[in-house]
């Protein structure tokens, strides 16, 4: 088990530092320096994270022009006939509705509350095994308008449904982890680096299984916890940090 935590700590070193952000969806966030601003983009960029790294930016891109770039502001000033130029925008299976009704939340949302960190404390417990209420109770609370289309309720996964929540768990540690890296922003205070759970993407899993930290068969919420519980105890404060040794490993080194 030391070899493989060396092993894994210098593939941590190696891709948790800025070069790494160019090319990744977490480049769209740090187009941005106002907190808000990072939050929002931050949480579409890894929402519409599938498919090819450059196709998701080019499309977070898009969505980000149609806010003129601005989308704190966007979602608090705007009128009814700037929403139009969303009804053309579709990445995959986010269509137009699924844009319309994430807007229409966080705009409701923003205008009352400061942070979007707000909206993922209602499961928070403050133990280490908090992250399947947390991430329960949000999507509970995102979809929580009256007007919520059914359809838009499969983009954000949640534990209650078995998911892995590898989108979601990866906007998380783009929040809540911190180092002085220039990586992940470490803007949310009160959600431990220690309760996070590693995105279990593609990559992740199949580098996982070959080093032997996943045994699970499909891949689920189940296995991110089996994942991330194995990845504790190399660093039990900071487990997720090696999100970036096996995802660099699986998409850089095809390991």
């Amino acid at each position: 088990m030391q070899l493989l935590k060396d092993f894994l700590d210098q593939k941590v070193e190696q891709y948790n530092q800025p070069g790494f952000i160019a090319n990744d969806p977490i480049s769209i966030p740090h187009r941005f320096s106002k907190k808000q601003d990072i939050e929002i983009s931050g949480f579409f960029a890894a929402i519409l994270a599938w498919g090819q790294r450059k196709t998701i930016i080019n499309k977070c891109l898009e969505l980000f022009q149609r806010m003129d770039n601005a989308p704190h502001d966007f979602l608090l000033n705007h009128r009814e006939i700037d929403l139009r130029p969303f009804l053309s925008f579709k990445h995959r299976t986010f269509n137009d509705i699924d844009t319309l009704y994430f807007i229409h939340f966080l705009t409701w949302f923003y205008k009352n509350h400061e942070s979007l960190e707000e909206a993922f404390l209602k499961g928070q417990t403050g133990h280490l095994d908090s992250m399947e209420s947390i991430l329960s109770q949000f999507h509970v609370f995102f979809f929580s308008l009256e007007d919520a289309p059914t359809r838009t309720k499969k983009h954000i996964a949640t534990p209650a449904r078995k998911a892995a929540c590898k989108r979601i768990s990866m906007y998380l540690r783009w929040m809540v982890r911190s180092d002085d890296k220039g990586v992940d922003f470490g803007l949310w205070k009160n959600i431990a680096p220690a309760q996070l759970i590693c995105p279990c993407d593609l990559h992740v899993d199949r580098v996982g299984r070959k080093l032997g930290l996943i045994t699970r068969k499909q891949t689920d919420w189940l296995t991110a916890l089996e994942l991330t519980q194995k990845l504790r105890e190399f660093d039990p404060l900071d487990p997720v940090k090696y999100d970036f040794a096996l995802f660099g490993l699986g998409i850089e080194e095809k390991f």
